[in-house]
């Protein structure tokens, strides 16, 4: 029988999300990689317990992480009911929907009433949950009325399938405009779930950061590696074993260009230098961001886990150190 570490709260600090009441750990974690029908079982139950026992409180999901559809919250709920169900109230599980789903007009992506509603339920039925602490419209849809998904949102908090309500991959216009409507429809709307990196900025360019900050929301950044690049394997280039190698559109996709070898390098630089791995600077980076509510990491395994971990421990930037990084991210140094 699993018994949690009881000083699990000793060193994880816990954030306000936005201007609400709810507080979220420095770290998250998503399982939207290595969590579905593909993956261990072991070594998926080894790596939720060893971060809840590090004060990791907040899990993530969404309907369609997998590769099959719903795998990963199967398997989460299965983890849950034979080790985590004694501490319901102390966790934070949250599952999204928007992307495809299921065949036919009510599960692809989309933001209905009917797609969102119907999703939910599966999903608490996946993971044997009565609710979910906070429950995102995964994707802009700009097929559906905002007013339709703001509506679901509001009934879904009213009939307690979830606690709070939140957006993901939106841009900042969209969420003004979801701001607004929340207000009008008294919904709990506290978080943005978006990619942010220092290889990834674009939440800087489209005003979501802005907007949210002005709004008093709270921002999880996902993807805070960009699919691995910030990490010392990939310092002196992409190695045979990764995601990236040999993939020229995933490697446009994330953005790994000829000037990225030369950005990863002086990062690396630059976290030796601090005692740090690539990874944890990354991280840290992002941590260390008063408008980041949590840094949602995704890992292999239970040593990654721990590495990421001790981002939490390191000497805060300097100034001096943060204009570098920054200037090396946006290509405005001297490499």
């Amino acid at each position: 029988m699993y018994c949690a570490n009881e000083s699990r709260y000793g060193q994880m600090k816990y954030n306000y999300c936005g201007k609400s009441g709810l507080r979220l750990p420095e770290i998250s974690l998503g399982l939207w990689q290595n969590f579905g029908d593909a993956a261990d079982y072991d070594e998926m139950k080894d790596i939720i317990l060893t971060a809840f026992d590090m004060g990791i409180t907040h899990f993530d999901l969404a309907n369609n992480y997998g590769p099959a559809p719903g795998a990963a919250e199967i398997n989460f709920g299965k983890i849950f009911k034979e080790n985590l169900k004694p501490y319901r109230d102390e966790l934070i599980i949250s599952t999204k929907a928007g992307y495809e789903m299921w065949q036919g007009p009510y599960g692809g992506r989309g933001g209905s009433r009917k797609y969102l509603m119907a999703s939910l339920d599966q999903s608490l039925k996946r993971m044997g949950l009565e609710y979910v602490d906070i429950f995102y419209h995964h994707c802009m849809d700009l097929e559906t009325p905002l007013e339709e998904t703001a509506l679901c949102l509001s009934d879904i908090v009213r009939q307690g399938k979830s606690l709070y309500a939140g957006i993901s991959n939106y841009d900042g216009n969209h969420m003004h405009k979801m701001h607004h409507l929340a207000e009008d429809y008294r919904i709990p709307f506290i978080i943005n779930q978006n990619r942010y990196s220092l290889f990834d900025r674009e939440i800087e360019k489209n005003g979501l950061k802005e907007q949210a900050v002005k709004k008093g929301k709270g921002i999880i950044a996902f993807s805070p590696l960009a699919q691995g690049q910030l990490s010392d394997k990939y310092a002196k280039g992409i190695p045979e074993n990764s995601r990236l190698y040999g993939k020229d559109a995933l490697q446009k996709h994330v953005g790994y260009n000829e000037v990225r070898p030369a950005q990863i390098a002086r990062l690396y630089e630059i976290a030796q230098g601090r005692g740090q791995t690539l990874s944890q600077l990354a991280i840290q980076w992002l941590v260390q961001d008063e408008a980041v509510t949590s840094v949602l990491i995704g890992v292999h395994s239970k040593a990654q886990l721990l590495e990421n971990l001790k981002a939490l421990q390191a000497q805060p930037f300097t100034k001096d150190e943060l204009e570098d990084i920054d200037a090396v991210s946006r290509l405005n140094c001297k490499l």
